[in-house]
């Protein structure tokens, strides 16, 4: 069972004997560090590098988000299921074109496969994205025709634009218009959810690769440059529309979330903290959420589907099989 801790307040998280503990104005409290995966921090919190050397021990990742809910970087402890055949295999891959633009290929349709039914799931219930859905197939079907990543996420950024302005008619909210996709800063509220769900679903993706023979730093459809990690941005890409979007679109459409739960700061929208709790929840809630699957004889999490889409990529890069990305079926 994985098991993530969040902490929202500021204080100090320190080791005490063989556990953890959080100390702040409310007091003190311990963490049992058995069957954790990973902490995400979002309040100011201080570390030392006794415990820092305690969860590597664990295998604990440690992410950090600073107050606005940017997503600022992870302590990720030296890999103990490195492989260096699977380093040599993703290398190869990343380095032939024509094979790695194969194997993009492959995540690019994945997402947005998904997009679709997301968007196919809201047509079924009435909403008005007819239109939306005939124009990405029609995008998605110029994959094909592409020769480098760059063109690839360049037909994946016309396919967004058409998802995302979709939105509106899923939502009919005036509080929650999309307009436009901007990022850093985002500029409205459902910009705000989006790019904060995506932070956390890029630390969730990387945690899982964590536990897998891949390496991080070696992506197919994102670069391998100066960034510290892209694989699980490539992974990130199939799970997003399923995941985040559902998630906030749900959230939108039930009222959880209002206008109230938002603050603008020169005309940079951010979320409060109930609001990213909210979401976390959401998330945590549909991460532990089980599906049953054609090929298994027992239904598994969505956090297990991520993990078995590393080993899929795995075997593909060792030649056992081809590699074919998950495509929920609602």
């Amino acid at each position: 069972m994985n098991k993530i801790i969040w902490i929202f307040k500021s204080g100090n998280l320190v080791r005490s004997d063989n556990t953890l503990l959080l100390e702040n104005n409310e007091g003190k409290k311990f963490l049992p560090v058995e069957g954790i995966d990973e902490i995400f921090l979002f309040g100011e919190v201080s570390l030392n590098t006794k415990l820092l050397n305690f969860i590597s021990e664990k295998h604990i990742i440690l992410h950090t988000f600073n107050y606005y809910g940017y997503y600022s970087g992870s302590y990720y402890p030296r890999e103990f299921m490195s492989s260096g055949e699977m380093i040599v295999r993703q290398v190869e891959k990343y380095t032939n074109s024509i094979e790695r633009v194969k194997l993009a290929k492959k995540i690019e349709t994945g997402g947005t496969d998904n997009m679709l039914s997301v968007l196919n799931y809201y047509l079924l219930r009435g909403k008005e994205v007819e239109k939306q859905i005939e124009l990405i197939k029609n995008l998605r079907d110029k994959f094909e025709e592409q020769d480098s990543p760059s063109k690839l996420m360049g037909i994946e950024g016309k396919i967004r634009d058409v998802y995302f302005s979709a939105f509106d008619n899923i939502t009919k909210n005036d509080t929650f218009k999309f307009e436009m996709r901007t990022r850093r800063p985002p500029l409205n509220e459902i910009n705000a959810m989006i790019s904060f769900g995506n932070s956390i679903m890029y630390t969730i993706c990387l945690s899982e690769i964590y536990k897998t023979h891949l390496d991080p730093r070696i992506g197919f459809l994102h670069e391998s440059n100066f960034r510290r990690f892209s694989l699980n941005l490539d992974i990130a890409e199939i799970f997003k529309p399923i995941i985040v979007d559902r998630l906030l679109l749900s959230m939108i459409n039930e009222k959880i979330v209002s206008g109230k739960d938002f603050e603008n700061s020169g005309g940079i929208v951010y979320m409060k903290e109930g609001c990213k709790r909210e979401m976390i929840n959401g998330i945590d809630k549909k991460l532990s959420t089980t599906i049953k699957l054609k090929s298994l004889s027992h239904e598994v999490s969505y956090r297990r589907l991520i993990r078995m889409e590393c080993y899929k990529i795995e075997k593909y890069l060792l030649g056992e099989s081809d590699y074919k990305p998950f495509h929920t079926s609602w």
